[in-house]
């Protein structure tokens, strides 16, 4: 036997714990190092669920789960799958942001590759020596972990995003956990904190800028597309001054996905839909105001500005109406700290002065453009005030108002207060999970703008169709895939479907995906049998039968 104990009870794909059989045992020198019972998966994860269930919060569950993940994925896997819609908050956003807070100080054992900029030769080694071909890679998460969630700059501790984002993808998804690797760029910090933290464990400098940043990325691109051709390259939490440009320059290039920008918009488009089939008024008709003008914002402005001209507007027309406003107010062209992606939605100067003493913020823009959909992107609480949300209502039978930062203390407004200030007649979903809300007899289920709602699918839809690059037009078929599972025909409708099942919905997005991405001609290979296809591609969380080393395949 190639394995034997103790190694494989270290080995978290491998091992089974206490579900080793008493032949398994005796096969793998294991005799007398498990407790005599052989329990069942079921049974293994009806007790960790109830272990789980007794932490003190939130934070202490994620530490469970994160230790459980670290001695047995699939049990975590069975676990995470089978309460899903409770366990992403814990996994991921917001419990996530304080584990991430923590990492230094909560170290246990290393879970990814981290690639320190003040080491680039060692970037080819830490990538090639996994010991996985170039068809055993599905999927890398990687972060430089500048803009992480709502919480900011956390340098080498941000791995945990894509430790995170990755459990998703698999739970939600069915990747195979042994075909996705989690990536942290360490390229710096500028969190101040960090730097005078004794415990900190990334590189101690500022954060690398400008050629050698640049180059770094590329070296990893290329690096990472040379041996792992097949998989899909997911950037996450990548700063505003970055998270764009890379995507522009490398799209055409590599098979590369931006969660903050096309995930977001993707899936902020798919409620729009859903609001738009129950007003009935089509995109060329609509009049958005996006508060927060960071990647999330403009890549939420562009899905619904290709939304319009799909709909007849042509594109300047379609960009006109669109309204940025950030903290200092609408976007003009004679602001001189406009990035380069904010530019094409900036308005002309003169048009806010006309606005005689009003000034240009969230509520005069309001008042000014009469805007059919409201969006925040920008983790201002309360800035979706009872006077925005009125003025909105005064000129638009339907408002759509999308609260949609997060975590809850960082949200634009509930949207049982806007229901109330609107008299229920606002089309809502925020980027939290809300309780239904009554109000005058109906009850209003609010949706969860959840880009896990959207990814999971988009990435299976390329691996099993072996998409080349991410179309606008893959996006679009996500998108439409999401909105379609949203039954909108009763008041009080959820404009975006539950959580609760996800795998189902992930299915459902990724053969949309597929397809389009067949349809575009980018795909190298197309299923006879496209729904099978993705059904054979979903890795379940059970324990199969070992082979003659002690080893399961990871197909």
């Amino acid at each position: 036997m190639s394995q034997r104990y103790p190694e494989i009870l270290l080995d978290a794909l491998h091992n089974r714990g206490t579900a080793f059989t008493t032949s398994e045992r005796a096969e793998l020198g294991l005799a007398g190092r498990l407790p005599d019972a052989v329990l069942t998966l079921d049974q293994q994860a009806a007790r960790a669920y109830a272990q789980m269930r007794n932490q003190p919060d939130d934070l202490a569950r994620n530490v469970y789960l994160e230790q459980l993940h670290d001695r047995n994925e699939t049990l975590y896997y069975r676990l995470l799958t089978d309460h899903l819609a409770e366990l992403l908050p814990v996994v991921y956003d917001p419990t996530v942001g304080e584990a991430i807070k923590r990492y230094s100080h909560e170290y246990r054992r290393p879970r990814g590759v981290y690639l320190s900029i003040d080491r680039p030769q060692d970037l080819r080694p830490a990538l090639a020596d996994l010991g996985l071909g170039p068809d055993d890679v599905d999927m890398l998460v990687v972060t430089d972990a500048e803009e992480i969630l709502g919480i900011g700059d956390w340098g080498v501790n941000g791995v945990q995003i894509s430790v995170g984002k990755l459990a998703v993808y698999t739970a939600a998804a069915g990747l195979h956990p042994g075909r996705c690797i989690p990536v942290v760029l360490d390229v710096g910090t500028d969190n101040e904190t960090l730097l005078n933290d004794p415990l900190y464990l990334g590189v101690r400098h500022s954060r690398t800028r400008g050629k050698a940043y640049d180059d770094f990325v590329a070296s990893y691109l290329a690096t990472a597309s040379e041996l792992f051709p097949r998989a899909l390259l997911h950037f996450e939490d990548f700063g505003p001054g970055n998270a764009r440009r890379i995507l522009e320059q490398y799209n055409g290039r590599y098979r590369i996905f931006n969660d903050d920008l096309q995930g977001t918009g993707a899936i902020t488009l798919a409620a729009a839909m859903s609001a738009l089939r129950v007003t009935g008024v089509p995109f060329k008709d609509q009049r958005v105001i996006v508060f927060g003008a960071g990647t999330a914002g403009v890549g939420i402005a562009d899905q619904l500005v290709q939304a319009m001209v799909r709909d007849g507007l042509a594109q300047d027309e379609a960009v006109r109406r669109v309204w940025l406003v950030d903290k200092q107010g609408l976007l003009t062209d004679d602001m001189r700290d406009l990035r380069d992606y904010q530019r094409t939605y900036a308005r002309p100067a003169a048009e806010a002065r006309q606005w005689q003493g009003s000034g240009a913020g969230l509520l005069a823009t309001v008042h000014q453009v009469h805007p059919t959909m409201l969006i925040g992107t920008s983790t201002a609480a309360g800035a979706f005030t009872r006077d925005v949300v009125t003025a909105m209502a005064e000129h638009v039978a339907r408002p759509i108002i999308f609260p949609l930062s997060n975590p809850t203390e960082r949200i634009e407004a509930m949207p049982a207060d806007i229901l109330a200030w609107t008299r229920g007649k606002a089309l809502t979903a925020s980027g939290i999970p809300v309780d239904p809300v009554e109000l005058d007899g109906v009850r209003h289920v609010i949706g969860q703008a959840n880009n896990a709602l959207l990814y999971p699918g988009l990435g299976l839809g390329i691996l099993v169709s072996r998409a080349r690059r991410v179309t606008a037009g893959m996006l679009l078929a996500a998108s439409e895939a999401v909105a379609a599972q949203a039954e909108v025909g009763t008041p009080g409708a959820s404009l975006l479907p539950p959580v609760t099942n996800l795998r189902a919905s992930s299915a459902t997005v990724a053969i949309a995906v597929a397809r389009a991405a067949m349809a575009e001609g980018v795909a190298d290979a197309s299923p006879d049998d496209l729904v099978q296809a993705v059904q054979d591609a979903m890795w379940q969380p059970t324990y199969p039968h070992l082979n003659g080393n002690g080893h399961r395949s990871t197909s």
